[in-house]
């Protein structure tokens, strides 16, 4: 697994005239929304459980379960049909204080459908509530819960977003705990790597395609408030010793505000000896998978399942 990084790609008529017509029409949708960093997140968290988020609703949804692990915290179980193959542990985005493993009922039946892993969502606590360590710490609670249930199947991890971010922080404490042996790959979807701000994230301004530099700014306070910790390999994984990891699939679109974080993450990936695999989608915004009747976003799921089906065997 080589990583290249193709600039044509990056260039402006890359973008197809479907993602063009589609931002447009998205961006004048979010002009006449209240921007996120501006409303409790109480309101944010309750829209999203009624259906009423900027993206398209994906759960609850009969199929998935909830599961009490002993620590009292929970995760979202969706089976294949049959014995699974292997254990896919998904964390959601959300920038650490939205969202519920519930929302993503339909992307993790699918993955489970399309590999044949059961998928186990993390129901980690959320910021401001909850600040750093404490998602983290639910995060590995969750892996460790795992590994120990399904003790003969390999395993990959991967998240959106936040979710990304969480993702490489559970595989460094795994590896730290010495539990990372049985991990095959990685998918770290459109992720925050570095919570003091990468340069395309800080200079992005206040333009509103789902996320925008002060909305990032709110949701890395509300998750470490103490500024100075943002620095730390704790907390942004950029800074971290990567050897060691699994192969890595990153993902992420043109138009989206962390497009650095990604393309520095998987040269940092590969840099440290590791498997590194990068897709860049142009025109795609944040979290635009979600909109799953573009064409970009049929891309990014195939490229998922096909990246999860080589990685399991």
């Amino acid at each position: 697994m080589t990583l290249a990084i193709d600039p044509a790609l990056l260039r402006p008529d890359a973008v197809s005239e479907e993602t063009r017509a589609f931002n447009a029409e998205f961006e004048a949708t979010m002009k006449d929304l209240p921007k996120t960093h501006e409303v409790p997140v109480e309101l944010t968290r309750q829209a999203r459980d009624e259906g009423r988020g900027v993206f398209p609703p994906g759960g609850p949804l009969e199929g998935s379960d909830w599961h009490e692990m002993p620590s009292g915290r929970r995760v979202r179980i969706s089976r294949p049909e049959g014995a699974p193959r292997a254990v896919y542990l998904h964390i959601h985005g959300g920038g650490w204080t939205l969202g519920r493993p519930s929302h993503y009922d339909r992307q993790n039946q699918a993955r489970a459908k399309a590999t044949g892993a059961v998928v186990v969502s993390v129901e980690y606590r959320l910021a401001p509530e909850h600040p750093f360590p404490s998602g983290p710490d639910d995060c590995l609670a969750a892996a460790e819960w795992a590994l120990d249930e399904w003790p003969d199947l390999p395993f990959a991890i991967g998240g959106e977003s936040a979710g990304a971010h969480l993702a490489a922080v559970t595989l460094l404490r795994l590896r730290e705990a010495g539990r990372l042996d049985r991990f095959r790959g990685a998918v770290l979807n459109y992720g925050c790597f570095d919570l003091r701000m990468t340069a395309s994230a800080a200079n992005w301004g206040e333009r509103q395609l789902v996320l925008s530099t002060p909305t990032m700014r709110f949701f890395a306070s509300c998750f470490v408030p103490e500024a100075a910790k943002l620095g730390t390999p704790e907390v942004s994984p950029l800074l971290a010793d990567l050897t060691d990891m699994p192969p890595a699939l990153f993902q992420i679109g043109t138009a989206d505000p962390l497009l650095d974080d990604s393309l520095l993450m998987a040269a940092r990936w590969a840099g440290a000896g590791n498997g590194a695999e990068l897709a860049v989608h142009p025109g795609g915004i944040h979290a635009f998978d979600m909109f799953d009747r573009l064409s970009i976003a049929k891309d990014f799921t195939s490229r998922e399942t096909g990246f999860l089906n080589r990685v399991f065997g």
